[in-house]
């Protein structure tokens, strides 16, 4: 490829609205060029990354046993209506009408769509297992869409389902592509770590989310490296204090605390510990139990943060409570509220297991102005028990198989692998006739990557002062020619078409800067589009027969004989 024959565009300066770095990067390069919120044209240059990332995640697809499909984008409501998601999906599901009044939906995953495929076409267990993947676009309505296509509403995902006639087969064909994951991130060059997840949306009973390692990552994920446990950080368990609560020292007394709202401050000003202190999340149940009130109070350690989808496990759906709710059943607003006094019939608490085995600790006063120090459960409040795990896991906090401690790094999640049961084949009735001629529900496996959003991750990981550093295997392209003088000097441009035909003929990626331009143009130019590897072509190198050769990652150029360039680049291609 020359670029007099394709389309560079790039800029020197990234749109004041691009907020990280692979966003700002990929509209410098001139991958991508925004058309709305959240929806983006992809150009020449980030189509042929894309596509070769699709080819990765299709090669491995087929050499893991699966079948391709392509499934419609626009999906009928009945489907979501029978699966019940209609409802539950929320406004990220885009919903229309056709001509005839009839509801659509356009597809953000196709759980259903291929659940009903599957009840049409399969009969008998004699058909099954069954897997079909696709890679298509997909549209989310977010309400915020934010970092280019790193979450934006239109995106290519590879989704694939699969169908079994026992969950230990559906294990089998989790397993399968647990491995088959992480072929594909390491064919590209990835970084990446696979975590165990909660099921979110989708449902079912196990899940693991990959993710390319970026401090720029919006996940936090916990690890121990002595045992190579790895955990999303909404999943991994807080095991509780290895050390009993120690008993009451101190008497309970109301101290003044004038505009002290946060732990740290109340903290500061009586000389605690942050982690001596008490923190109450007011909440709002949707569906408490017969008899439970539905204002509630989450309990944790002063330094400890509430994980949300911990919670939610515990006590159900939930929202937090409004200030006006605060003041209406504790009679204080926020910033002073705590559990010692309150009324068990209008107030339910829930206690963290770090916060069940605090003593002499300080909490709220249901006062303004005015904490509570010295307060021991069991003598002011009801004791807790052991508690029940409701806080984010932090550095250090022992690993939950026992091996160690935990550690704590950020990921880009670009797939995601769901153990989904039988949660949508119950749902639409999907069944199959087993050796005994007795209809059994299919249990089922969902398995997605985000292809366009693995180009963005993949920078977000590669990237210096001077622009995008891609793995060799997703490259636009594996290497540029850079020729010096090309207009003017005969020998520059042979020596340059040469090489580029030898490459190309060679089966590498090649392309030649062919621009009238001058060099430190067409070397910003190359760098910034992320090509990994860099020759230059110029009259005094070829006087000596040599070529000069630069890794897109090296910090010095080096000297390679021109007859010997094609060899010495499939070698460096293929050691990557």
């Amino acid at each position: 490829m020359r670029t007099s024959q394709f389309f560079l565009s790039t800029l020197k300066e990234a749109p004041s609205d691009a907020e990280v770095v692979s966003h700002k990067l990929m509209l410098r390069a001139g991958m991508i060029r925004r058309m709305a919120g959240g929806i983006y044209t992809w150009m020449p240059l980030g189509l042929r990354v894309l596509r070769k990332v699709e080819r990765i995640v299709r090669e491995e697809m087929d050499r893991a046993g699966a079948i391709e499909l392509s499934m419609p984008a626009v999906q009928p409501a009945e489907l979501w209506q029978e699966s019940g998601r209609w409802e539950k999906y929320g406004p990220e599901l885009l919903r229309f009408r056709d001509r005839h009044l009839r509801d659509f939906v356009i597809g953000p995953t196709h759980e259903e769509v291929i659940t009903d495929v599957v009840r049409r076409e399969v009969k008998s267990y004699r058909q099954l297992p069954l897997h079909f993947y696709q890679i298509q676009m997909k549209f989310r309505d977010e309400i915020r869409p934010r970092f280019g296509v790193m979450r934006g509403r239109e995106f290519l995902m590879k989704d694939g389902y699969s169908f079994h006639t026992s969950f230990a087969d559906l294990q089998r064909e989790y397993r399968n592509m647990y491995d088959t994951y992480s072929r594909i991130f390491t064919r590209i060059g990835l970084a990446f770590r696979a975590v165990a997840a909660d099921t979110g949306s989708i449902g079912g009973t196990g899940s693991h989310e990959f993710h390319v390692l970026a401090d720029s990552g919006e996940d936090a994920l916990a690890y121990c490296p002595a045992s190579g446990y790895a955990a999303n950080v909404e999943l991994a368990e807080a095991l509780a204090p290895a050390s009993p609560r120690g008993a009451a020292t101190a008497d309970l007394q109301k101290v003044p605390t004038p505009g002290k709202t946060k732990c740290e401050d109340v903290a500061e000003l009586l000389g605690a510990t942050l982690g001596e202190t008490l923190k109450a999340v007011a909440v709002m149940r949707a569906e408490p139990g017969e008899g439970e009130p539905a204002f509630t109070l989450l309990l944790l350690r002063g330094d400890h943060e509430l994980n949300e989808i911990k919670a939610q496990k515990a006590i159900g759906e939930f929202r937090f409570a409004h200030e006006e709710e605060i003041i209406e059943h504790l009679g204080c607003r926020p910033g002073y509220i705590g559990p010692v006094g309150v009324d068990p019939a209008r107030v339910g608490l829930f206690v963290d297991r770090s916060a069940a085995a605090l003593a002499d600790f300080i909490c709220g006063a249901n006062e303004e102005g005015f904490h509570l120090a010295g307060a021991n459960w069991g003598r002011d409040l009801p004791d807790p028990g052991a508690g029940i795990d409701l806080r984010n896991v932090v550095a250090g906090d022992p690993s939950p198989d026992g091996a160690g401690s935990l550690e704590l790094c950020r990921g880009i999640e670009v797939g995601h692998i769901f153990q989904l049961r039988t949660t949508y084949a119950k749902a639409l009735n999907c069944s199959f006739l087993d050796e005994n001629g007795k209809s059994q529900v299919m249990e089922m496996g969902c398995y997605g990557i985000g292809v366009s959003r693995i180009v963005a991750a993949a920078i977000e990981q590669g990237h210096d002062e001077r622009g995008i550093v891609l793995p060799a295997a997703i490259a636009p392209f594996q290497v540029c020619i850079v020729p010096m003088g090309m207009a003017k000097s005969a020998a520059v441009r042979e020596a340059a078409e040469k090489l580029h035909d030898e490459l190309a003929a060679a089966g590498i990626d090649v392309l030649l800067d062919d621009r009238n331009e001058r060099p430190g143009v067409m070397f910003a130019d190359m760098e910034l589009i992320g090509v990994p590897h860099r020759v230059v072509v110029g009259e005094r190198g070829l006087a000596e027969g040599k070529l000069e050769y630069k890794g897109r990652r090296d910090a010095d150029a080096q000297m390679i004989p021109v007859g010997a360039m094609v060899a010495f680049l499939r070698e460096r291609l293929c050691a990557a």
